[in-house]
């Protein structure tokens, strides 16, 4: 077993009307010896922004904003921005979030140069409605079944009529290029799969089309093991290592104590990380402590970003959808550890 130890909480929501709430699941990228968190802040009625704080080295908190970081804006988001992820490729900060409307929850992202400013590019996950998802889905007759059976999800018997969208989160760049192109993940239920442009400009409803008559080879990871056997997702943005790219992402079980949410990692090809190398067989660490099995969600450890500090690597994560709490690892253990081979999904 690789051994993780536990920083404990990081930040916990404030008296603050933005984020009196809950805060968890933030966005971190490392600048120097700086961290910057970029934070899911809901306040009462689970409406949610980003806040912001700075720490100096993995774990010392020296600078908080008392007011958010980015609102909502725009229709596809009026309900939330939620659940940021963060890399730097090149020059630019790409920050992905999750725009929730409040009956949808899609993937968006927002740019910097610097930041401090942020330009919103929008939505960029399929915009389509579960029901076209579900008949591109059958017409490629090669797609695992799983990902068009929700239908109590999407369509719930309270309201039968609402118009549901696909829901696709957990979108997270590559932090490079990958033979000249911009990579990256996002997630339907039940697993994780990618996405490959020239640039942003591609990312249209007719991309999306193309994508989904070939979606079987865009399945990077489906569910293999126990701890992930509900659905998968991604956490943090991966991790170049000579070994692969490091994907530390969430595992879902049911349980009958109800859903467990887990952090986990796997291996990814460097030159076509559409292929999986090797998957730890075990979740990586688990709910064990009061703020992680007890919150607004119960029994939730959701990673979201990563610091690296020497060979320690920091992982940043929301507990139990109420609170953010830091786990670390040395970085060399964790990729020459005790994988199980690749499931070749989709391949």
């Amino acid at each position: 077993m690789i051994e993780v130890k536990k920083s404990g909480v990081l930040l916990t929501s404030t008296n603050l009307e933005f984020e009196n709430e809950g805060v968890l699941n933030p966005a971190i990228i490392r600048e120097g010896d700086s961290v910057h968190v970029f934070y899911r802040a809901v306040r009462q009625g689970n409406y949610s922004s980003i806040g912001y704080c700075r720490l100096d080295g993995p774990l010392t908190v020296v600078e908080r904003w008392e007011k958010p970081f980015m609102v909502p804006e725009f229709e596809y988001e009026s309900h939330g921005v939620e659940d940021a992820r963060m890399v730097k490729i090149d020059d630019l900060f790409y920050m992905t979030y999750t725009g929730y409307d409040g009956t949808n929850a899609r993937g968006a992202l927002a740019t910097s140069k610097n930041l401090k400013q942020f330009k919103k590019f929008g939505l960029i996950v399929p915009p389509i409605t579960y029901a076209e998802f579900v008949y591109m889905a059958e017409s490629s007759g090669k797609v695992n079944e799983n990902y068009y059976h929700n239908h109590k999800f999407y369509y719930q018997e309270s309201d039968p009529e609402k118009k549901m969208m696909l829901w696709d989160k957990n979108v997270i760049f590559f932090p490079r290029k990958i033979n000249g192109n911009l990579v990256f993940l996002h997630r339907i239920r039940p697993g994780i799969q990618i996405a490959s442009v020239k640039s942003l400009k591609e990312i249209t409803k007719e991309f999306w089309k193309k994508y989904f008559l070939n979606m079987q080879d865009d399945i990077v990871m489906d569910p293999v093991h126990a701890h992930e056997s509900s659905y998968i997702g991604g956490g943090c943005p991966p991790i170049e290592t000579e070994q692969g790219w490091l994907l530390i992402y969430h595992g879902v079980q049911e349980t009958s104590k109800g859903r467990v949410y887990s952090a986990c990692a796997a291996l990814l090809d460097l030159n076509d990380p559409s292929l999986e190398i090797a998957r730890l067989p075990y979740a990586l660490f688990s709910p064990e402590y009061e703020w992680e099995l007890i919150g607004e969600v119960n029994n939730v450890c959701f990673p979201t970003g990563t610091a690296l500090f020497g060979n320690t690597l920091f992982i940043y994560y929301g507990a139990a959808d109420s609170l953010i709490a830091c786990a670390s690892v040395n970085l060399s253990d964790l990729i020459t550890g005790n994988y199980s081979p690749p499931t070749n999904v989709g391949h």
